[in-house]
């Protein structure tokens, strides 16, 4: 079905009165029930039969041809919380020419908004791929009680489609995390005399190691892989040679290394204790030649390396973001989305779900 200029006017006014209900709602990553439950209530009253688990909504197209892959609609729910600096009301919609400002506005209500509401207007329409809308929740801080607990209650997912702001051209990779506790150990003396071992200078060969970043292969998306020592602690008073020294090391893989490779290299390269905290959040990456990629570029769309991170992390199956905004706004005070993007961003999504 073809769309008019008329109809992206009104998807327009419905998305956007849809995000400033939501951004007068507090959703702090885990504590997403109220904006959970107006979603809900929101769906149900547009009868698009809303299935929940936690605080991540999803809807399924109700009719496909089998053997049709199925596509996910992908943005979340929650925000962080309000940056410092903030001159507007961080929970009151404001609108101001062009620009909506609030909480979330840009990441990534905007992106939430325009695929829920083209999933409500394509979800009958005959489609190459099966459509899945899902909201979910914690994306902020990879919660495991975000996309991570739904994806096995889903049909199996062939491609998402993430709505995080990319100024709605395609990122075909994003870099993953872990996060490295490391300790150096060495043996308490007084600082006075020459006895004891001292871990800061066990930690130094390391550090060192890990700020050259040793990684040979280098994604032409990505990058390196980038490993930056962020925090250190030792010692306890200033005459004890100290014996240990722990420090923290943030790791952003490309999509030539996974994450257990990489820990398995830094394990063999460094004498101190290297504990992760999660190795689950691991970089991403789709085809350039994907067929949905081939169409966003024919949209007027450029494919690059995303450095940030989100729910594409937990996804095992090809994605890319593409979005309304831009991700230098995210996290930060008097953040905005312009209405002029977010009907643009509903023009693309429909053009690029229906081939049309």
């Amino acid at each position: 079905m073809k769309y008019s200029p008329t109809d992206f006017e009104a998807f327009t006014h419905q998305a956007a009165t849809l995000l400033k209900s939501l951004i007068r709602i507090p959703s702090l990553s885990r504590e997403e029930t109220a904006c959970a439950d107006f979603l809900e209530n929101y769906l149900t009253d547009c009868n698009a039969q809303p299935q929940r688990h936690g605080n991540n909504i999803w809807c399924i197209q109700p009719q496909h041809h089998k053997g049709q892959p199925t596509l996910l609609l992908n943005a979340h729910i929650d925000t962080v919380k309000p940056a410092a600096g903030w001159q507007r009301p961080p929970l009151e919609p404001l609108l101001e020419g062009d620009r909506l400002y609030g909480l979330g506005s840009n990441d990534c209500g905007g992106g939430l908004v325009c695929l829920l509401h083209v999933f409500l207007a394509l979800r009958k329409e005959v489609l190459p791929y099966r459509l899945i809308f899902l909201a979910s929740a914690e994306e902020e801080v990879s919660g495991r009680n975000g996309i991570e607990s739904v994806l096995p209650l889903l049909p199996p997912i062939d491609v998402a489609l993430v709505g995080e702001p990319t100024g709605m051209h395609p990122a075909i990779a994003e870099k993953g995390l872990m996060v490295f506790d490391c300790t150096a150990h060495g043996k308490a003396g007084h600082a006075a005399r020459n006895e004891g071992v001292n871990a800061i200078y066990e930690a130094l060969a390391d550090i060192d190691w890990f700020r050259s970043s040793p990684f040979t292969q280098v994604s032409p998306l990505l990058g390196p892989v980038k490993m930056s020592v962020t925090m250190i602690e030792a010692g306890s008073q200033h005459n004890v040679v100290p014996d240990t020294c722990r420090f923290v090391v943030d790791v952003r893989s490309n999509e030539l290394y996974s994450n257990l490779e990489i820990l398995e290299e830094v394990k063999r390269h460094v004498r101190c204790d290297v504990q992760p905290r999660s190795t689950r959040l691991s970089s991403s990456r789709i085809s350039p030649h994907h067929p949905l990629v081939q169409r966003a570029i024919a949209l007027g769309g450029a494919p690059f390396g995303s450095p940030t991170l989100s729910d594409q992390a937990l996804m095992p199956f090809d994605s890319f973001k593409m979005g309304p905004g831009d991700s230098a706004r995210s996290h930060t005070a008097d953040e905005y989305i312009c209405l002029s993007e977010l009907q643009q961003a509903i023009q693309i999504y429909c053009h690029l779900l229906t081939g049309e």
